[in-house]
């Protein structure tokens, strides 16, 4: 046997680590089996009835890649053949001119799930013929396309576990937030009880006290010189600044009473559980509900300005459409309040030497109805549709920084992660047949509006009006 001729048969190690989605063919069992193309069949097919498992030879002139002979076209290029000596006694080059075949080669770098497409794409008779790894140092081997396809079987019972597991903790979540919801709810109708008893019974108070005061102003008239005990009694309970502030008590409280009404109607509406088909609404309300949930964190010196146009009730889903508005809304506050801490933290670097110019935050909320006909940047779309704009003046958005946000926003990233943003994307796209616009404006754009040619960043959210 011509030893300088044929390399000695060899099979790599597999990776011990589990196979994952992301495995390559280099974490495979591969075979090192090469043979000069001047070496004679018979050597070949010696080695390949000592190692049964080989599934092919790969074929150099003078230490260069030339192609491969699987095991089971050279055997049956012999085996079939008249004159199975005359094939024997030549060499592999005039073997391989009668079983040459298309050969896949592949980097041992191609992601298993990969090769394995590629592999079953190949004509019915070259679907059992191995496949050629190449490594990063042009060294070639081959891989067993029955250990391919286990791989590929074991890696796709691995990512349905995978889809089968996130799709539990997500109806978990699901769940979670549902009965969380219904909670808040019941408690919100427990808090509107006696909210409405108190507030329900100011308005007679108020009419009471009215009433008293008065009967005592009569008394007042009829009676100018009262006696010295009602006298000293009105001196001690001072009755006059009584008087006046009796009334605006009753008003602070009838005050209080009704902002807490509106917050709890904010949050029963917040946490409103959708039914399997959407219901109009009042976009304005939502968005004021929204607001008023924030405003704990607004603080005085985050400004919210409103443009609202004239919406008719939109069919939507509004416990979704709401979580939408929250993180929104959400993250302009963030914009905002970091870059408030950025200033003073810079503030507090330079000292009093330099002047730090600061301007005013604010949120602006636009909303408008148009149509394709009006000039609307979606000239693609048909109908009417309503549009919300929800900008701030803070930091605007870097290049990088909005692509990956927009990034997110596609099926594979948000298997990996999902953010705020990217489950706003997926409600407005896919539930309410909408868009979802993530932009810093141009500082000379066409808006109706100078407050918009501030923004740092805007978000805008289209949607159909059924």
């Amino acid at each position: 046997m011509s030893k300088e001729f044929i390399s000695f048969p060899y099979l790599s190690e597999a990776d011990n680590q589990d196979l994952s989605i992301d495995s390559t063919l280099g974490a495979l069992p591969l075979y090192s089996f090469t043979a000069d193309v001047n070496c004679l069949s018979a050597e070949v097919v010696e080695l390949f009835e000592k190692h049964n498992k080989l599934p092919g030879v790969i074929l150099l002139d003078r230490g260069k890649f030339v192609g491969m002979i699987s095991r089971l076209r050279l055997l049956e290029t012999i085996i079939l053949s008249e004159k199975q000596d005359l094939f024997l006694k030549k060499t592999l080059q005039f073997l391989y001119n009668y079983a040459r075949t298309d050969v896949l080669i592949l980097p041992e770098t191609t992601p298993i799930l990969v090769a394995a497409q590629m592999a079953l794409r190949r004509s019915s008779e070259l679907l059992g013929e191995p496949i050629v790894v190449q490594s990063e140092t042009q060294n070639h081997q081959l891989l067993d396309i029955h250990e391919l396809n286990i791989a590929h079987w074991q890696i796709r019972g691995i990512e349905t576990q995978v889809r089968y597991e996130r799709t539990q903790v997500q109806l978990i979540q699901s769940e979670k937030m549902a009965n969380l919801g219904r909670l808040v709810d019941g408690v919100a109708h427990e808090i509107l009880d006696p909210v409405g008893f108190i507030w329900g019974n100011l308005s007679h108070i108020s009419t009471y006290t009215e009433s008293f005061l008065q009967l005592i102003s009569a008394y007042e008239k009829c009676l100018p010189e009262a006696p010295k005990e009602i006298t000293e009694l009105k001196e001690e309970i001072e009755f006059d600044f009584l008087q006046q502030d009796l009334p605006r008590a009753i008003n602070s409280v009838k005050g209080g009473a009704e902002r807490l009404k509106k917050l709890v109607s904010s949050l029963q509406n917040f946490c409103h559980i959708d039914e399997v088909y959407p219901k109009p609404a009042d976009l304005h309300a939502m968005l004021d509900s929204i607001v008023l949930l924030l405003k704990s964190r607004l603080k005085s010196e985050i400004e919210i300005i409103k443009e609202y146009g004239d919406l008719p009730p939109v069919t939507c889903f509004v416990g979704q459409l709401n979580q939408v508005f929250m993180n929104i809304l959400s993250n302009a506050v963030d914009n905002l309040l970091n870059q408030a801490a950025y200033q003073e933290f810079t503030k507090e670097l330079r000292g009093d030497r330099q002047k730090f110019v600061t301007h005013k935050p604010y949120i602006v909320i636009k909303t408008t109805v148009f149509s394709p006909q009006s000039g609307s940047n979606a000239e693609s779309l048909e109908s009417r549709w309503i549009s919300i704009i929800i900008g701030d003046n803070g930091p605007s958005l870097s290049p990088s920084a909005l692509k990956q946000i927009l990034d997110s926003f596609s099926v594979k990233k948000r298997a990996e992660k999902e953010t705020s943003l990217a489950v706003s994307y997926q409600i407005i796209t896919a539930k309410h047949g909408g868009n979802l616009l993530i932009r810093t404006p141009d500082r000379e754009n066409n808006l109706n509006s100078e407050l918009f040619s501030n923004m740092g960043r805007e978000f805008e959210i289209l949607l159909p009006l059924v």
